[in-house]
């Protein structure tokens, strides 16, 4: 046991700890120096290990890179943008501008396991569009770079273009680590929906079954975005796009029910007055799968029916037709000599339909739609300017119906981190003002440039798109102004620490290293971006609930009740540490600099901690950045 309290790890948490720790646990046989013996593990799961180098699945050039890049830690953070945002200090809402790879390593300490609903809307890799750096990997210097945040020399931004020997190879690779990262997000019964085109379904499903395992495939939606042909298409006119549905676990998914349409509803009527009200009927025969015998049956009317015809069976025996025909669950027609039918009250039935894989314009809206709620909120000065396949709002909120399921999931988390026009921050408004739900949104996206003047990236569109929502939804005063339309802007940027980078070698590049860890953080930085640092990495969202607290003199941010507390304070002393033992907080997070290099002092807050956690039995952690 340290005389001195520990540091906080300031990188993003490994994706891949889970994993193993759940392996080691289940087979510790496996491990051989503290690594994995893939044939051992084969073995002891009774199959026979083939010597030989094929196997089924899907590969390409450069897929073995990007495990790599997966455990790749984040050393980046997020800084707050107050006035880029609507309602900060109140609201849960978060947009994010910067790179959705590092992002979601810089989520997956606060956000593991908590998001009910991703939907994304990725780039189709039609070869026209910019998909992200040439590398397709961006660690955080390529994003400054391409960001303008440091010098771009060398930088090069291109669309991944048909002629390119690595088409399908570059946009796999871009895909791969960003759908990996957010399955760990996902809860035990959340759902992933994607949208895609004819270019890339194909491997996006095998992509999907690879990261979320062909167990939780869910469907395969087919989405009519378009409702006009188009006659110029040189051979068929494409008038919709795929959207691809998995589940994280699918034993735990239980979708929610579509209301009934009054076209279903008209099917039900009431042709005998039965006191039960209106009822559907469908037939008593059936195939032989259903075979409950052949008897005959006499009808009220006198007719006797002998038997269904032939190769199909009554669908209940004798004795349930009798009892069913008793209860007037048997309908024979208005003059009373009809095959029979058994009736269904509408009273008895689902009280929603089951969804199906074709949505329509008609239910879901289309790109004409989506442009048209765009421009209502954002005016562009050149019309060429908006968004060639947006997302309507109507479509998003069906995937939120859904993945909500029958219990109602209010409160859900919805990420979306190829936010693009935000239409998904839209669509989670106005389902909790239709219902007075507490849903929160995370929208992710690159500033992308747009080459034009009135919104330069397309991160600045997502925000004012948003910040339109927002007033408009505040003065509908006739609505209420009880959910939560705000949302809080954060951009991608290094971390306010200097953190050790590990892949420095040369020794003036180390004697520059070791100076800059002597003052370890970044010239320039606020309390509120390093609290927002500390937040994340000690695994709470930048939205948590914050206090300030004057402790000994001393002030003290106390995070969601005290259950963490965090002291920015470079004058410490033993005095402020009784006063934060007692309100016994989970964690103690205090900068190195505030001990001024006492190391006498460090080890008496640490005793000052143990014997509180001796002497009430609580589990108070001490951690030092």
């Amino acid at each position: 046991m340290t005389d001195l309290p520990e540091r906080l790890d300031l990188t993003s948490q490994d994706p891949l700890i889970e994993r193993v720790n759940v392996l080691r646990a289940i087979f510790p046989d496996v491990f051989r120096e503290n690594k994995v013996d893939v044939d051992a593990l084969r073995r002891s799961l009774g199959d026979w290990v083939d010597p030989g180098p094929e196997r089924f699945g899907l590969t390409w050039p450069g897929k073995a890179d990007c495990m790599r890049v997966i455990q790749e830690p984040s050393i980046g953070t997020l800084v707050p943008v107050r006035d880029e945002s609507v309602d900060f200090d109140d609201t849960k809402n978060m947009i994010i501008e910067g790179d959705n790879l590092e992002v979601l390593k810089l989520l997956q300490k606060s956000c593991y396991a908590k998001v009910k609903l991703i939907y994304i809307d990725p780039p189709y890799n039609t070869g026209n569009e910019f998909i992200y750096p040439d590398n397709f990997k961006e660690g955080l210097a390529d994003y400054l770079r391409f960001s303008g945040q440091v010098d771009a020399e060398g930088f090069k931004v291109a669309a991944n273009a048909e002629t390119d020997g690595r088409y399908h190879s570059k946009w796999l690779s871009m895909m791969y680590p960003r759908l990996f990262l957010a399955r760990n997000l996902l809860k035990e019964d959340g759902i992933i929906f994607v949208s895609i085109a004819d270019q890339e379904v194909h491997n996006l499903r095998e992509l999907m079954n690879e990261i979320f395992g062909e167990e939780n495939f869910l469907a395969s939606i087919v989405w009519e975005n378009i409702h006009t042909r188009k006659n110029t298409a040189q051979y068929f006119s494409e008038n919709h796009d795929y959207i691809v549905a998995y589940a994280r676990n699918k034993g735990r998914v239980e979708l929610k029910l579509l209301p009934r349409t009054e076209e279903v509803d008209s099917g039900y009527t009431n042709r005998d007055d039965d006191p039960r009200g209106p009822w559907g009927d469908g037939p008593v025969q059936a195939r032989n799968y259903y075979s409950k015998g052949t008897y005959p049956i006499t009808c009220p009317g006198g007719r006797v029916i002998e038997g269904p015809p032939t190769g199909n069976y009554w669908r209940v025996s004798k004795a349930e037709f009798d009892a069913l025909d008793a209860d007037r669950r048997i309908w024979w027609g208005a003059g009373g000599n009809n095959v029979p039918r058994i009736k269904r009250f509408l009273s008895e039935v689902q009280a929603g339909m089951v969804p199906q894989t074709i949505w329509s314009h008609e239910e879901v809206g289309h790109t004409q739609e989506a442009k048209a709620e765009l421009l209502s909120h954002v005016t562009f000065a050149s019309s060429d300017s908006v968004f060639e396949t947006p997302k309507p709002t109507r479509l998003v909120q069906r995937m939120i119906h859904l993945a909500e399921g029958p219990s109602v999931d209010h409160d859900a988390l919805i990420l979306d981190f190829f936010a693009g026009s935000g239409s998904t921050g839209e669509a989670v408004v106005k389902a909790n003002r239709a219902d007075g739900g507490r849903r929160r949104y995370i929208l992710v996206q690159l500033p992308e440039p747009t080459g034009y003047a009135d919104y330069r990236s397309v991160a600045d569109i997502t925000k004012a798109r948003m910040r339109s929502v927002a007033k408009k939804a505040n003065a509908d005063i006739h609505l209420g102004n009880t959910s939560d339309v705000g949302f809080r802007s954060y951009r991608l940027q290094p971390s306010n620490f200097r953190i050790w980078d590990s892949e420095t070698k040369e020794a003036p590049e180390l004697t520059t290293q070791l100076g800059l860890l002597i003052d370890h953080i970044a010239e320039g930085r606020t309390q509120e971006s390093i609290l927002t640092e500390l937040l994340l990495k000690a695994g709470y969202p930048p939205t948590a609930s914050v206090e300030q607290l004057l402790l000994a003199d001393t002030h003290v941010y106390s995070v969601e009740g005290a259950a963490l507390l965090v002291c920015l304070s470079d004058a410490l002393d033993i005095d402020v540490f009784e006063a934060m033992v007692e309100l016994e907080p989970a964690m103690i997070l205090v900068l190195d600099a505030g001990f001024g290099g006492s190391d006498e002092l460090k080890v008496n807050a640490l005793q000052t901690v143990r014997a509180r956690n001796q002497r009430t039995g609580s589990d108070i952690v001490l951690r030092v950045v």
